[in-house]
Order: structure tokens, then sequence, then C-alpha cells
């Protein structure tokens, strides 16, 4: 069934007039009146609803019943990913989402490709909460996880939350998932662009806090490491156990 994210409050029982980017997928997907479908509104849970009229510049939906469906893991995980280039860091927001990731941190490191400020930067990042709602949308998520401001490296490292495990992916690690003490509620993954980050910057890290972290014996790419990163925590601790 068709499911859709609409920034606006769903009333179970009265009609809904579908926001244009809803629209115009729902043409594409050449659904007809009487056709099922589902809304949320990223707060938790969804609703059930029917195509009651669709014109060519207009659509209205009956809501129906509101589900209390929730699809979130227990662990909750953020990512701090250092840009890479090209298609790389959308394919990692879209299977972050995925895989469970409830919050984005996209960082420039000194390796980093692209290079984004200002008008640029905020444009980039919508973008990306774009990726992260359609993920969403294919895969049942009822929560939109949040892509945070672009910020630098060394500004991440002043603000990393102290109440969560802190592991940073680095071919140079010692430390492996099944060494860590206890099962963590919160974690957060740091994770390099092309190339990896810096002798100077894991040196920051670890002296911030975070702990580095070998995922076998392997050379990984930045998008291969995040997200095998994600789905070794989900096994271990979140959904996947």
């Amino acid at each position: 069934m068709p499911r859709f994210f609409v920034d606006a409050a769903l009333v179970p029982g009265a009609p809904f007039e579908l926001p244009e980017p809803v629209l115009r997928h729902v043409q594409v997907l050449r659904l007809k009146e009487g056709d099922a479908l589902t809304l949320f509104d990223g707060r938790g849970g969804e609703v059930a609803a029917t195509l009651s009229s669709l014109e060519k510049r207009r659509a209205t939906v009956t809501l129906g019943q509101h589900r209390a469906l929730e699809r979130e893991s227990r662990l909750t995980i953020g990512l701090v990913q250092a840009v890479s280039s090209g298609e790389k860091m959308d394919f990692t927001l879209q299977k972050g989402v995925e895989l469970g990731v409830s919050f984005f941190q996209p960082v420039l490191s000194e390796r980093s490709v692209v290079r984004l400020s200002g008008d640029r930067a905020d444009k980039r990042v919508a973008r990306w909460q774009d990726i992260v709602v359609s993920a969403c949308e294919q895969s049942g998520r009822n929560r939109i996880p949040e892509v945070r401001p672009l910020i630098t490296y060394d500004e991440w490292l002043k603000q990393a939350p102290p109440d969560a495990a802190r592991l940073m992916l680095s071919p140079l690690g010692t430390q492996k998932l099944s060494t860590l003490a206890e099962a963590p509620s919160r974690a957060w993954l740091l994770a390099g662009p092309e190339g990896g980050l810096t002798a100077k910057e894991e040196a920051a890290a670890m002296a911030a806090g975070w702990q580095p972290l070998k995922l076998g014996e392997r050379i990984l790419r930045t998008e291969t490491a995040a997200l095998a990163a994600v789905a070794a925590l989900q096994t271990l601790w979140g959904d996947f156990a």
C-alpha cells in the first residue's frame, strides 16, 4: 500500500486535501478514487486513508483509523558522517534510515572532497532531509530521523553527547563491538569520508572520548563502513536481535 509523509495534523474521520508533492506521487502511481493509502505525520503512528476525489490539481482523501504503530529500534543510533561525494552520501542516508538510524550529523572533515557552506550547505541538508523522508515512506518508519545542520568536524567534537556510546570507525582500531562492557541504549557512530579521517582527527576524537572501532580485517569504503556498523549494532543490541 502506498505510504506518504504529510507535515500536517491528521484527524481520523475528516477529509484531508493532499499537498502538492503527494498529489504528484499519486498521479505517477496512477491511483484512482477509492484506492487505499497510508499517511503519517512523523510524530508516531500512521493513518489509513481512502482516495475520495482526484482531479488534475487537487486530491482529497478520507482519513480512517489511526494505527499506533512504532517501528523504531530500542537502540537509538546517531551517525556522524563526514561528507562523502556524489551519490555515496545519498546512499548512506537512505540505507541508514532503512537500518534504523535516528539522527544524522553531517560534518566536514579534512579529507571531505565536497566543500559546502552558506546557502549551498543549507540546500544540501534540505535535500538530504528529503531523501530521509522518502526512505521512511518506503521502509515503513513513522518517525522521521533528523538531518542536523552541517558543521565542521572540530565543532562536532566539542558538542558530542556524553550520554551515549561513542564509536569511531577506524581501520587502525583495535576494539571490537564484542569487547564493549555493556549494551548501550544510545550509540553514536563516527565515519570518515573517502580516504578516512586523518591521524590528527582520530587523535582528537579519542581525546574527546570516542573509542576506535575495527570492523574485521578488511578496509571498507565510507558508505559500506557506516552501514555495516549500524547493522552490527542492531544485531547486538537493537531490533535485529
